[in-house]
């Protein structure tokens, strides 16, 4: 085993489509996740034009391996999760999440729902290299079923966590990007009883109107859309849908960890317990752990350290409240273990309901914090981390991923891309001076090592 992976990223496998992603490489994998989950696996995929060659792609090599393979259509990420956890022996989803439609890709569902942890990726790769797949032979192959109507399941599972109809007066503008959420979010917020205006609605792969990933400039027209009609708020989705990003009611942009911050301070004030999350998340998570009673658990960057960091604390008899990303995407242990940009949708219109104030408002309660986020070209992060500690005495220091410093509301994270030869160095701070001041300071200690 080489202890490390080659082929699979942070969340999963992605590429250039002809280049990386090729049919050859989807059917193999297929291959190999057949042959280490037998029995009946679940498939899916988000809008991407280059999904149903992939899907087939991957289908054929499940079957190969002498799997059922139950085709769930076009869903988010967070839906086939839901539809794997306990009922089927895996699942695989065609997608790039919020990579340009130029990529696509391939995550890894495990039966208990979650993305396939580093060892089994693995393990999978070593198959792949090797080619050692245990096909079946011909009496042996997998057979094929519908399952685009199990979605429902999924819809069914988040309303089970909200009163019936407590969205009913409120109308909310949906920007599904075209994306894998265009016949989820859209369903499940009218089914809260809200009124619901969507634009980006129908599934397209080329996403027209704006890319995968939703920015401020991006979700202007959802910023539009909810001043003209009066809504609560906008929410949009990446690619795959395992994220959601909100603009209030005012059509300003809400930054991803104020969003984070907020969702968890109306959790936590209703589950103690630790909040999970990477080091790389805001300082805000803290102030709503120390004013509603709970902890801070940090993780490496990536959502599935943070869903299997919060399955590993529970097995331990520990009470997990919350966990997530400051990305917009959020885990909520009572539905599953996974971001959920469709549960984050509808919990904010029960938080919203409950409260009876605008977003606008609660949004601006917050503490301000300074984010400053820049990447170097870099491989030495092994002599970068102990440069820093040694800068900064009087900071504490995390080595969850790279080294995260702190002092006080004010931190630093130095830490090497999974992806790329590159360190990304992100800076918080009260204010720009601070923040700006600090990120200076680590800069300088890191320019020795820097390509």
């Amino acid at each position: 085993m080489t202890g490390t992976k080659q082929l699979f990223g942070t969340n999963g496998v992605r590429g250039v489509v002809g280049e990386l992603m090729r049919p050859e490489l989807v059917l193999r994998i297929g291959q190999a996740l057949g042959a280490m989950r037998p029995g009946t696996i679940a498939v899916g995929r988000d809008s991407r034009s280059s999904g149903a060659m992939l899907v087939h792609a991957m289908k054929a090599g499940l079957l190969a391996a002498g799997c059922d393979v139950v085709d769930c259509g076009v869903l988010p990420t967070p839906a086939l999760q839901f539809i794997v956890r306990d009922r089927f022996a895996a699942g695989a989803v065609i997608t790039a999440s919020h990579n340009p439609p130029e990529y696509n890709g391939v995550k890894v569902i495990e039966p208990d729902g979650t993305e396939m942890g580093d060892e089994q990726v693995i393990a999978l790769e070593e198959r792949l290299a090797s080619g050692e797949f245990a096909l079946a032979d011909w009496r042996g192959l997998g057979e094929e079923k519908d399952g685009s109507g199990l979605v429902d399941q999924y819809l069914d599972g988040i309303l089970a966590h909200f009163p019936p109809g407590v969205g009913r007066g409120m109308t909310i503008a949906v920007d599904p990007g075209s994306g894998a959420a265009c016949q989820t979010t859209p369903r499940l917020l009218e089914r809260m009883g809200a009124t619901v205006n969507a634009i980006n609605r129908e599934f397209d792969g080329t996403f027209p109107h704006r890319l995968p990933e939703p920015t401020p400039a991006g979700l202007a027209p959802l910023a539009a859309l909810v001043q003209t009609t009066g809504a609560a708020f906008g929410v949009a989705h990446d690619g795959d849908a395992d994220r959601a990003v909100f603009v209030d009611d005012r059509g300003r942009y809400v930054e991803e960890n104020r969003e984070f911050a907020l969702v968890a301070n109306h959790v936590c004030q209703r589950r103690q317990g630790m909040i999970v999350t990477p080091v790389s998340t805001s300082q805000l998570i803290e102030d709503v752990a120390a004013a509603t009673g709970c902890s801070v658990r940090y993780t490496a960057v990536g959502s599935i350290y943070v869903a299997r960091s919060m399955l590993a604390l529970i097995g331990d008899g520990m009470q997990v409240a919350f966990g997530g990303e400051g990305n917009g995407g959020l885990i909520y242990p009572d539905h599953q273990f996974c971001r959920d940009g469709g549960m984050t949708a509808a919990m904010m219109v029960a938080l919203l309901a409950e409260t009876g104030r605008p977003l606008s408002e609660l949004i601006d309660e917050l503490p301000p914090y300074h984010f400053i986020s820049e990447k170097k070209k870099s491989g030495r992060i092994r002599e970068i981390v102990p440069a820093i500690i040694a800068a900064f005495p009087d900071h504490s220091a995390d080595l969850t991923d790279g080294v995260r410093i702190a002092k006080e509301k004010t931190w630093a994270l130095v830490r090497q891309s999974g992806t790329e030869p590159i360190v990304r160095v992100m800076v918080e701070a009260p204010d720009r001076a601070g923040a700006e001041a600090l990120r200076d300071a680590v800069l300088a200690v890191i320019r020795p090592f820097l390509d």
